[in-house]
């Protein structure tokens, strides 16, 4: 006989199996959420990646999220010991009349990883496997990551990833319905700490004290730039 011990045979639930079964008519798919795997480190995503591949989950679609300082394959933006950030967003832009061959090419990355998870050769990957098939294909590793998203099941990143809401915006993150886990949870603190933290040596100070000085001395919003100068004079 029909079950009546337990909130299957009630009309609510019968309801919802009804209108689920509408959805699945319809041609509407369930949410699967992402899972966003947080280590403190690069080199732990590494590990844990390496672990990965020894599991019966090895094929299933991933990602590595990270910084331009791992992935940059620009021969000239990826030596250079200033800000590779500013540097990579010049050049997409094209503010000196070059462009960045290496990011025109990241559909090649994508497609490349689509056609070994077609023929179910797909398996986990970490960023150095990554850099290196972006340097055979001349495909950026940075964007291809982020692209990769996307499809992706499993997303590894550093925690400030998942922390920090500017880096979550920047990398188009959205946490909510998702599945998050912390590998090594007691260092969260710290590393939230970081996230609304900053760091500006004295010759920083010095150099934007002088900026108000010229900016009050000009009449130029000086109700506004007061202040602001005060702050720079008290903490040198």
């Amino acid at each position: 006989g029909p079950c009546t011990e337990c909130s299957c045979s009630s009309g609510k639930e019968t309801e919802k199996d009804t209108s689920n079964t509408k959805k699945k008519e319809n041609g509407d798919r369930s949410f699967i959420p992402k899972i966003f795997f947080g280590t403190r480190t690069h080199k732990q995503i590494t590990q844990i990646t390496r672990e990965l591949k020894r599991t019966a989950y090895s094929s299933v679609p991933m990602t590595i999220l990270s910084s331009r300082d791992y992935t940059c394959i620009h021969p000239v933006v990826s030596t250079s010991g200033s800000n590779r950030n500013e540097m990579c967003v010049e050049l997409l832009e094209g503010k000196n009349g070059k462009s960045c061959l290496y990011y025109h090419g990241v559909h090649k990355l994508s497609e490349h990883h689509a056609l070994k998870s077609a023929h179910r050769m797909y398996q986990a990957w970490d960023i150095e496997d990554l850099v290196s098939l972006g340097k055979k294909l001349r495909a950026c590793a940075y964007f291809a990551a982020r692209e990769l998203m996307v499809g992706a099941d499993i997303v590894f990143c550093p925690y400030n990833y998942l922390l920090d809401p500017q880096i979550r915006e920047s990398m188009e993150i959205n946490l909510k319905g998702q599945v998050v886990i912390l590998d090594e949870a007691h260092n969260i603190e710290d590393s939230a700490r970081e996230s609304v933290s900053f760091s500006v040596t004295e010759s920083q100070l010095k150099a934007a004290r002088e900026e108000l000085d010229s900016m009050v001395n000009s009449n130029i919003r000086q109700k506004d730039h007061e202040p602001l100068r005060a702050v720079c004079c008290s903490l040198i």
